[in-house]
Order: structure tokens, then sequence, then C-alpha cells
């Protein structure tokens, strides 16, 4: 098993596909934990801990999408938004240190 912290970050960072693309956001992570969590280090507690945060955003946003007839959707979305954008940035960098990120309001899909 090696270490590999320039995958990791990008395996952080690929969740940002979603801005960029539409889509990507959490199809690309998966396949890079899936392929690589037998293969480097950290990768397979990581790659859990992305694909939840991934999931949750999913859901959050199926909760607020008809939340946005009362307007209490929009900024439910809005915060998603902002958090789906912030976090992958911050766990990114903390991982191209070592240390072991977290999402909040992940629930726990896989454990």
């Amino acid at each position: 098993m090696r270490q590999d912290n320039q995958l990791i970050v990008l395996t952080h960072l690929s969740q940002l596909l979603t801005f960029i693309t539409g889509f990507g956001g959490l199809i690309v992570p998966l396949v890079i934990w899936a392929t690589q969590k037998r293969n480097v280090y950290k990768m397979d507690e990581q790659g859990k801990h992305i694909v939840n945060f991934q999931l949750s955003m999913l859901v959050y946003s199926l909760i607020c999408i008809p939340l946005v007839f009362i307007f209490v959707g929009i900024i439910g979305l809005l915060a998603l938004c902002a958090l789906s954008f912030i976090f992958p940035i911050i766990n990114a960098i903390k991982a191209s240190h070592g240390e072991s990120p977290r999402y909040p309001l992940s629930l726990n899909f896989i454990s």
C-alpha cells in the first residue's frame, strides 16, 4: 500500500466537478475511491467520507426542492451550495498535510 496524498487531494477536489459540469461530483470520487481504496493509504477512510458527504448533499437538496415554494428551500439550497464548495477545498488542504478531514452534516451511508 502506497501513500499518495496528491491522489487523495485530487479526490477531494473532484467534488467540485458539479460546479463545472453539473454532474460528476459524486461519480468521479466514487470511481477513484472504488479503484484505489486497496492501493492508497487512507483512501478507503477518506473516500467513504467524500461519498457520504456527496450523498448527504444530494438528500438534503432533494428535501429543499419542494420547500422552494415556501422560500425556505432557497436558503437551504444556497447553504448547501456554499457547503459543497467550501468543504472540499478545506478538506483537500487538510489531506495534503496528512490530516483526516471531516465533513459537516454528513450522513453515514457507507461505514
